[in-house]
Protein backbone atom coordinates (compact mmCIF):
# COMPACT_ATOMS: atom_id res chain seq x y z
CA UNK A 1 0.00 0.00 0.00
CA UNK A 2 2.70 2.39 0.84
CA UNK A 3 4.73 1.53 -2.69
CA UNK A 4 1.17 2.11 -4.37
CA UNK A 5 0.62 5.26 -2.30
CA UNK A 6 4.50 6.49 -3.15
CA UNK A 7 4.50 6.00 -6.95
CA UNK A 8 1.29 7.35 -7.69
CA UNK A 9 2.60 10.65 -5.65
CA UNK A 10 6.11 10.45 -7.60
CA UNK A 11 3.84 10.20 -10.89
CA UNK A 12 1.43 13.13 -9.90
CA UNK A 13 5.06 15.04 -9.33
CA UNK A 14 6.19 13.79 -12.69
CA UNK A 15 2.88 14.98 -14.76
CA UNK A 16 3.37 18.15 -12.99
CA UNK A 17 6.43 18.89 -14.48
CA UNK A 18 5.39 17.97 -17.57
CA UNK A 19 2.53 20.28 -17.42
CA UNK A 20 4.87 22.61 -16.64
CA UNK A 21 7.13 22.24 -19.80
CA UNK A 22 9.92 20.60 -18.21
CA UNK A 23 12.56 19.29 -20.64
CA UNK A 24 14.58 17.15 -18.27
CA UNK A 25 11.37 14.83 -17.31
CA UNK A 26 10.21 14.58 -20.83
CA UNK A 27 13.54 13.79 -21.78
CA UNK A 28 13.76 11.22 -19.05
CA UNK A 29 10.46 10.14 -20.14
CA UNK A 30 11.34 9.18 -23.66
CA UNK A 31 15.10 7.81 -22.73
CA UNK A 32 12.79 5.16 -20.57
CA UNK A 33 9.97 4.37 -23.53
CA UNK A 34 10.81 5.26 -26.69
CA UNK A 35 12.19 2.32 -27.97
CA UNK A 36 9.42 0.23 -26.24
CA UNK A 37 7.28 2.76 -28.46
CA UNK A 38 8.99 1.72 -31.68
CA UNK A 39 8.72 -1.54 -31.11
CA UNK A 40 5.00 -1.59 -30.79
CA UNK A 41 4.45 0.95 -33.35
CA UNK A 42 6.39 -1.88 -35.87
CA UNK A 43 3.55 -4.45 -35.42
CA UNK A 44 1.20 -1.84 -37.20
CA UNK A 45 3.13 -0.13 -39.87
CA UNK A 46 5.53 -1.37 -42.92
CA UNK A 47 8.50 0.24 -42.06
CA UNK A 48 10.84 1.45 -39.48
CA UNK A 49 10.92 4.99 -41.02
CA UNK A 50 7.22 4.95 -40.60
CA UNK A 51 7.27 3.14 -37.08
CA UNK A 52 9.26 6.40 -36.20
CA UNK A 53 6.93 8.86 -37.32
CA UNK A 54 4.26 6.79 -35.44
CA UNK A 55 6.15 7.45 -32.17
CA UNK A 56 6.98 10.95 -33.02
CA UNK A 57 3.30 11.95 -33.77
CA UNK A 58 2.90 10.25 -30.26
CA UNK A 59 4.85 12.08 -28.31
CA UNK A 60 3.30 15.24 -29.69
CA UNK A 61 -0.25 14.06 -29.03
CA UNK A 62 0.63 12.61 -25.74
CA UNK A 63 1.90 16.71 -24.59
CA UNK A 64 -1.01 17.81 -26.35
CA UNK A 65 -3.62 15.48 -24.61
CA UNK A 66 -1.72 15.68 -21.14
CA UNK A 67 -4.00 18.67 -19.75
CA UNK A 68 -6.60 15.73 -20.21
CA UNK A 69 -5.25 13.01 -18.05
CA UNK A 70 -6.87 12.07 -15.43
CA UNK A 71 -4.52 9.69 -13.83
CA UNK A 72 -7.06 6.96 -13.60
CA UNK A 73 -4.23 5.23 -15.02
CA UNK A 74 -0.60 5.25 -14.96
CA UNK A 75 1.23 7.74 -17.15
CA UNK A 76 2.94 4.93 -18.95
CA UNK A 77 -0.57 3.10 -19.57
CA UNK A 78 -2.05 6.52 -21.06
CA UNK A 79 1.48 6.98 -23.27
CA UNK A 80 0.94 3.12 -24.82
CA UNK A 81 -2.66 3.72 -25.03
CA UNK A 82 -2.06 7.42 -27.35
CA UNK A 83 0.68 5.50 -29.11
CA UNK A 84 -2.16 2.47 -30.01
CA UNK A 85 -4.45 5.24 -31.79
CA UNK A 86 -1.56 6.95 -33.58
CA UNK A 87 -0.16 3.71 -34.89
CA UNK A 88 -3.98 2.26 -36.13
CA UNK A 89 -4.79 5.64 -37.92
CA UNK A 90 -1.54 5.08 -39.67
CA UNK A 91 -2.46 1.59 -40.33
CA UNK A 92 -5.70 2.69 -41.82
CA UNK A 93 -4.03 5.49 -43.62
CA UNK A 94 -0.82 2.92 -45.54
CA UNK A 95 -4.29 0.39 -45.98
CA UNK A 96 -2.20 -2.11 -43.90
CA UNK A 97 -3.86 -3.86 -40.93
CA UNK A 98 -2.18 -7.09 -39.16
CA UNK A 99 -4.15 -7.96 -35.90
CA UNK A 100 -2.28 -8.92 -33.39
CA UNK A 101 -4.60 -11.32 -32.73
CA UNK A 102 -3.86 -13.26 -35.45
CA UNK A 103 -0.93 -16.01 -34.78
CA UNK A 104 -0.85 -17.40 -37.91
CA UNK A 105 3.27 -17.54 -38.64
CA UNK A 106 4.63 -17.98 -35.28
CA UNK A 107 4.20 -21.77 -35.78
CA UNK A 108 7.25 -20.90 -38.48
CA UNK A 109 9.49 -20.60 -35.25
CA UNK A 110 11.99 -23.87 -34.54
CA UNK A 111 10.33 -23.34 -30.94
CA UNK A 112 6.59 -24.40 -32.50
CA UNK A 113 7.68 -27.94 -31.80
CA UNK A 114 7.70 -27.03 -28.42
CA UNK A 115 4.18 -26.32 -27.68
CA UNK A 116 0.68 -27.87 -27.73
CA UNK A 117 -2.23 -26.25 -29.42
CA UNK A 118 -3.12 -25.09 -26.12
CA UNK A 119 0.14 -22.98 -25.61
CA UNK A 120 1.76 -25.72 -23.37
CA UNK A 121 4.92 -27.59 -23.40
CA UNK A 122 5.63 -30.39 -24.98
CA UNK A 123 9.32 -30.18 -24.28
CA UNK A 124 9.63 -28.02 -21.32
CA UNK A 125 13.40 -26.44 -21.30
CA UNK A 126 16.06 -27.55 -18.97
CA UNK A 127 15.87 -26.64 -15.49
CA UNK A 128 18.00 -23.66 -14.16
CA UNK A 129 19.18 -23.29 -10.74
CA UNK A 130 17.95 -20.12 -9.34
CA UNK A 131 21.00 -18.71 -7.96
CA UNK A 132 23.14 -19.88 -11.33
CA UNK A 133 20.88 -18.35 -12.97
CA UNK A 134 21.13 -14.74 -10.79
CA UNK A 135 24.69 -15.00 -11.29
CA UNK A 136 24.21 -15.58 -14.72
CA UNK A 137 22.15 -12.73 -15.51
CA UNK A 138 24.41 -10.65 -13.19
CA UNK A 139 26.91 -10.95 -15.77
CA UNK A 140 27.47 -8.60 -18.89
CA UNK A 141 27.13 -11.36 -21.46
CA UNK A 142 24.08 -12.41 -20.28
CA UNK A 143 22.46 -9.17 -20.78
CA UNK A 144 24.15 -9.05 -23.76
CA UNK A 145 22.44 -12.18 -25.41
CA UNK A 146 19.52 -11.69 -23.76
CA UNK A 147 19.18 -8.65 -25.63
CA UNK A 148 20.37 -10.03 -28.86
CA UNK A 149 17.67 -13.24 -28.33
CA UNK A 150 14.82 -10.44 -28.27
CA UNK A 151 15.87 -9.14 -31.35
CA UNK A 152 15.49 -12.70 -33.04
CA UNK A 153 12.03 -13.12 -31.41
CA UNK A 154 8.99 -12.89 -33.90
CA UNK A 155 7.87 -9.80 -33.88
CA UNK A 156 4.41 -9.91 -31.65
CA UNK A 157 6.03 -12.16 -29.67
CA UNK A 158 8.51 -9.26 -29.35
CA UNK A 159 6.12 -6.81 -28.37
CA UNK A 160 4.33 -8.53 -26.03
CA UNK A 161 7.49 -9.61 -23.86
CA UNK A 162 8.90 -5.74 -24.24
CA UNK A 163 5.43 -4.34 -22.84
CA UNK A 164 4.69 -7.27 -19.99
CA UNK A 165 8.81 -7.40 -18.59
CA UNK A 166 10.41 -4.71 -20.19
CA UNK A 167 8.04 -2.06 -19.66
CA UNK A 168 5.68 -3.61 -16.97
CA UNK A 169 2.69 -3.33 -18.17
CA UNK A 170 -0.15 -5.26 -16.67
CA UNK A 171 -1.87 -8.18 -18.70
CA UNK A 172 -5.16 -7.00 -18.93
CA UNK A 173 -3.61 -3.76 -20.17
CA UNK A 174 -1.62 -5.40 -22.51
CA UNK A 175 -4.94 -7.09 -24.08
CA UNK A 176 -6.29 -3.92 -24.57
CA UNK A 177 -3.98 -1.92 -26.33
CA UNK A 178 -2.85 -4.69 -28.82
CA UNK A 179 -6.32 -5.80 -29.40
CA UNK A 180 -5.03 -9.36 -28.41
CA UNK A 181 -7.33 -11.86 -26.18
CA UNK A 182 -6.21 -12.38 -22.97
CA UNK A 183 -5.34 -16.32 -24.47
CA UNK A 184 -3.33 -14.97 -27.24
CA UNK A 185 -1.86 -12.70 -24.81
CA UNK A 186 -0.83 -15.35 -22.25
CA UNK A 187 0.27 -17.60 -25.42
CA UNK A 188 2.64 -15.10 -26.93
CA UNK A 189 4.04 -14.02 -23.86
CA UNK A 190 4.61 -17.73 -22.54
CA UNK A 191 6.50 -18.86 -25.90
CA UNK A 192 8.58 -15.69 -25.66
CA UNK A 193 9.54 -16.57 -22.39
CA UNK A 194 10.47 -20.25 -23.00
CA UNK A 195 12.49 -19.17 -26.36
CA UNK A 196 14.90 -16.65 -24.48
CA UNK A 197 15.61 -18.97 -21.99
CA UNK A 198 16.50 -21.76 -24.57
CA UNK A 199 18.31 -19.35 -26.41
CA UNK A 200 20.27 -18.06 -22.98
CA UNK A 201 20.65 -21.71 -22.49
CA UNK A 202 22.48 -22.70 -25.48
CA UNK A 203 24.58 -19.79 -25.09
CA UNK A 204 25.85 -20.61 -22.00
CA UNK A 205 26.57 -24.27 -22.36
CA UNK A 206 28.29 -23.49 -25.53
CA UNK A 207 31.60 -20.76 -23.21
Amino acid sequence: MFDDKFHRAVESGLVERLRAKDEAAFLELVRLHHEGLLRVAGTFVRTRSAAEEVVQDTWRAFLEGLDRFEQRSSLKTFLYRVLANQARTRAVKDQRTTPMSELDGDDDSPLADRFGTAGNWLVPPTAWNAETADALLERKEAMTALREAMERLPERQRVVVQMRDVDGLPAEEVCELLGVTEVHQRVLLHRARTALRVELEAHFRSL
